[in-house]
C-alpha cells in the first residue's frame, strides 16, 4: 500500500468555509474517491491555513488518474480551487507531495 502525504495552503479568509465544505462532502464525491482507490484519506488543517492530506492507495498515480476522469471530481476541483494560495492548476494536481522519511511498521519488520 502506497502512503501519500501532501501539503496545500488554504487562504486565511476562507478557512471557516473550507472546514464547513468538508463537514459533509457530496456523497457522490465520497463514493468516487473510494471507488477509484483512495483509502484512509484524511485532511488536517492548522489555524494558519496549512493543510496536510494523507491517503493510502495501491497505486496513487492510477487512483489520481481515475479520479480525474470523473465528472464529480471536475466539479469539486473547480469549486475548491479558489480556497488555496499560490495554486498552480487544480488542487488535486497542484499539491506539494511530502517525502516519507519514517514509518514504524517498516522499522519493526527489520
Amino acid at each position: 500500500m502506497e502512503r501519500v502525504c501532501f501539503q496545500l495552503q488554504v487562504k486565511i479568509e476562507r478557512i471557516a468555509e473550507y472546514r464547513e465544505r468538508h463537514r459533509a462532502i457530496w456523497p457522490e464525491m465520497a463514493r468516487a474517491l473510494k471507488d477509484t482507490g483512495w483509502h484512509n484519506y484524511s485532511l488536517f488543517l492548522r489555524p494558519d491555513g496549512l493543510l496536510i492530506g494523507y491517503v493510502e492507495s495501491e497505486d496513487f498515480a492510477a487512483a489520481q488518474a481515475a479520479m480525474a476522469a470523473t465528472d464529480v471530481n471536475a466539479r469539486w476541483q473547480a469549486e475548491m480551487g479558489e480556497f488555496f494560495v499560490a495554486l498552480d492548476g487544480r488542487p488535486d494536481e497542484g499539491f506539494l507531495r511530502l517525502e516519507e522519511v519514517f514509518h514504524l511498521e517498516d522499522q519493526l519488520e527489520r
